[in-house]
């Protein structure tokens, strides 16, 4: 038996050869996956059309923890100067929470809920004084009555005016939340939606706004509505009794059409008196705001009577956040409108760490949306790190700046 022997070179130049061949069918392996990866979202499904470039939405809310800048002018002027220097473009300051109104009010003064006039420690007016400021900033003002129909049972408009208010099959009317206990009003009383709109006017012919905002409180918890007025009005139009459940869907269907009527409503009143003006909307997102709530907004948006849409998720982690900028809801509304959500960036009692602030945002604007922080006190003061460095980090989030146009 011949043994043949195989030189070290035969070997060599057999290996190369094969690793050509190889690496040449690896090349066309990946080149058919990376196209595939492209065809066949495509044929699966209908591609969405890519959300319109609108402005994006650098806000935050001032509130009543706020009001300690809001009141003291130097403090507003260096608040403002601040969130000019690092990029944001539109304020919502609070004007209608627990039943009073941030501004001197005619209408308040008429309805017999205001006793007292809110002014600053320099006897300024605070919301004129704040959009003075801001415009001068180049930043948006857009008015947040933050209470809508809900206010305090001991508040002068519960006590004065306790017809407006609506109550639970059982005749309860108070109602536990964040912001304590409250009571509802009707808001399917003409008086109430009278209230309402001539407030809103008002504060929309009395200042140079850019725009007013509503929020999760335009709105009604679905245990309520269970008040004589309701009940007749819903036998009246339906030849039915409303149904002992609350959350019985002809019910909750009826409830939210008649708010949404009366958005409607609100929506032209304040367009007849400042065309331009940016009706914004602040709910929770859609599945807890229809069935908990009776609010439709995506019927709101569908019949354009939004200009701006924020949904308000605020959640603990950063993939329940993404979960909810991933809704339908949104994505169909960010087509339409400029659209954002709200971020949480710490409360007194629980703050914040601004890697998850920072996280949320970038999230949010990978997919086109853009943000709102709740609130103002939160972004660099009562937070874990230093004030400076938190700045420092939201300069860093929105290096260049992002006008947005007064509409006024």
């Amino acid at each position: 038996m011949k043994l043949c022997f195989i030189s070290q070179d035969w070997w060599k130049t057999r290996f190369e050869r094969w690793h050509r061949q190889a690496f040449k069918t690896f090349s066309w392996f990946c080149l058919a996956c990376f196209l595939t990866s492209y065809a066949i979202p495509a044929i699966a499904s209908t591609p969405l059309t890519p959300p319109p470039s609108f402005p994006e939405i650098r806000g935050v809310w001032m509130t009543t923890n706020d009001e300690i800048v809001l009141r003291d002018r130097t403090k507003l002027q260096e608040a403002v100067n601040y969130l000019a220097r690092l990029n944001f473009n539109t304020i919502y300051p609070v004007v209608w929470n627990s039943g009073y109104v941030l501004y001197p009010s005619a209408v308040a003064q008429r309805a017999d809920i205001q006793p007292f006039i809110r002014t600053g420690l320099q006897g300024q007016d605070i919301l004129a004084d704040l959009i003075a400021q801001a415009h001068r900033q180049g930043l948006l003002v857009l008015p947040w009555f933050e209470f809508g129909f809900m206010t305090p049972p001991t508040s002068e408009l519960a006590l004065n005016h306790p017809e407006w208010l609506t109550q639970r099959r059982d005749g309860s009317q108070t109602w536990v939340g964040a912001a304590g206990e409250v009571v509802w009003m009707n808001p399917f009383r003409p008086e109430v939606q009278e209230f309402m709109t001539n407030l809103v006017v008002e504060a929309v012919s009395k200042y140079n706004v850019d725009g007013v905002q509503f929020d999760d409180h335009t709105s009604l918890p679905n245990e309520f509505g269970y008040d004589a007025y309701t009940l007749a009005l819903y036998k009246q139009e339906t030849k039915k009794d409303a149904p002992a459940n609350p959350q019985d869907p002809e019910w909750v269907r009826w409830r939210a059409n008649k708010i949404t009527e009366f958005m409607t409503k609100l929506n032209q009143a304040v367009k007849q008196r400042k065309p331009n003006a940016i009706f914004s909307v602040s709910p929770n997102p859609y599945v807890t705001a229809y069935n908990t709530y009776l609010q439709d907004w995506l019927a709101w948006v569908r019949q354009g009577i939004v200009d701006e849409l924020i949904v308000q998720v605020y959640r603990p982690n950063l993939s329940s956040f993404i979960d909810q900028l991933m809704r339908p809801e949104i994505q169909e509304a960010q087509r339409k409108i400029p659209t954002g959500v709200g971020v949480l960036t710490g409360l007194r009692n629980r703050p914040v760490p601004m890697y998850l602030v920072q996280n949320k945002v970038r999230a949010a604007r990978d997919r086109a949306l853009g943000v709102s922080f709740f609130y103002y006190e939160s972004l660099w003061d009562d937070a874990p790190e230093p004030r400076t460095q938190r700045q420092a980090d939201f300069r860093s989030l929105f290096y260049a700046p992002a006008i947005r146009l007064a509409r006024s």
